[in-house]
């Protein structure tokens, strides 16, 4: 695995890869890598000629300091982790990435008002500024992401849409832990008395899935709310059942897509996860 940490470096390398008509797969992550950025690297090397992943925790998409300066980062272990699946692996320092203060602005409408949009001022911005420059730099054939970040995957997929870059986005599975719970750089941060709990959001939304069959999507988001409400160790930060494509609100089961999506706070840890009703 080549390790690169300047752009110059990764120019040169792409251009490499390209006179070789070899095809590009691209996984962009924050690190603290697990099982879950793992399933989507073998799901890129598998449909490409060359793997190329990204560690970069990018300051732009949080609002929140805090949670910034706490993300978990773990170079060293993630290295040795992909060591023998990654071809190129980029590494860029934030002043690499940004030796300007970005001035690229990105407008999504409603995917980006709902949801996280609603908790994270200006956090898919920061999104979308990040992936189009790696993008611009990568040039893969294929780039993959997890489902886990669902508004995510549609944001990206609207900004390769409207951007009109020839490059497939491949979503890939939630991979979740043997009890349920979604995998997640931010388990890590979980105390040992919050992650024996920390199941229970999953078991929420598999169970709620089952209501969708007698109940309205108001009656399951409301049936969620007061799951939450009765478990003092959980602050529910919102719920929504969406389309599945346009993440709008749902007032019956008509659409082809249809998603609960829901962020939850433990142990001062946010989470989020999703499970799909129709696809």
């Amino acid at each position: 695995m080549k390790i690169i940490h300047t752009k110059a470096l990764l120019a040169e390398e792409i251009t490499n890869i390209k006179n070789r008509s070899q095809r590009i797969g691209f996984v962009p992550t924050m690190g603290a890598l697990h099982e879950g950025h793992l399933a989507l690297m073998r799901k890129a090397k598998s449909e490409n000629d060359v793997l190329v992943c990204s560690i970069f925790v990018n300051p732009i998409q949080f609002n929140n300091a805090e949670d910034l300066e706490h993300y978990p980062r773990l170079p060293q272990q993630d290295i040795s982790l992909i060591d023998s699946l990654c071809d190129v692996l980029f590494m860029p320092s934030a002043n690499e990435m940004y030796p300007e203060p970005p001035a690229e602005s990105f407008h999504f409408g409603l995917l980006e008002e709902v949801m996280e949009g609603r908790f994270r001022p200006n956090h898919f911005n920061g999104v979308a500024i990040v992936v189009n420059r790696l993008f611009a730099m990568v040039c893969p054939d294929m780039a993959y992401f997890g489902k886990k970040d669902f508004q995510q995957l549609a944001i990206i997929r609207k900004m390769t849409e409207d951007a009109r870059l020839p490059i497939e986005i491949k979503a890939v599975d939630i991979v979740r832990e043997t009890d349920g719970l979604a995998m997640s750089s931010r388990n890590k941060r979980l105390s040992e008395k919050a992650r024996e709990i920390a199941p229970f959001i999953f078991q929420t939304l598999t169970q709620a899935k089952t209501l969708t069959s007698t109940k309205t999507p108001q009656e399951v988001e409301s049936w969620i709310n007061e799951q939450f409400d009765n478990q003092k160790e959980f602050q529910l930060e919102y719920v929504q059942m969406v389309n599945g494509e346009t993440l709008e609100n749902m007032s019956d089961y008509q659409a082809k897509s249809i998603v609960i999506c829901l962020a939850v706070w433990l142990d001062n840890v946010r989470l989020i996860d999703n499970i799909t009703i129709k696809e």
